[in-house]
């Protein structure tokens, strides 16, 4: 499974002295990631693997579970931003690819 979409990169204010920034999933595609890996083993706090393009930066990591509005969130660390020249409230496009399904 494959999601592309848009998303402004925000900073988790619990480590806001670290820099942990993150995307959020839209709403509909968590959903839908939701019903497609039902029963499936999950990593530590629900996570699951993916493969991850932004811009010309594509790795391998995880998504976890968000809390509030119920979408995955994506960290995004340090190396990518600076190689993309991006950073906490900047929009950028991403592509998440699911892995082990």
């Amino acid at each position: 499974m494959r999601v592309e979409f848009e998303a402004k990169l925000w900073i988790w204010e619990a480590r806001r002295d670290e820099g942990w920034t993150f995307v959020s999933l839209p709403a509909e595609e968590s959903a839908l990631i939701r019903e497609v890996t039902e029963g499936v083993v999950r990593r530590g706090f629900g996570s699951l693997r993916v493969r991850v393009t932004v811009g010309a930066s594509t790795w391998t990591t995880s998504i976890f579970p968000g809390s509030g509005e119920g979408a995955y969130v994506l960290p995004i660390k340090r190396k990518i931003r600076t190689a993309e020249s991006i950073e906490a409230g900047d929009v950028t496009s991403v592509t998440v690819e699911l892995l082990d399904l």
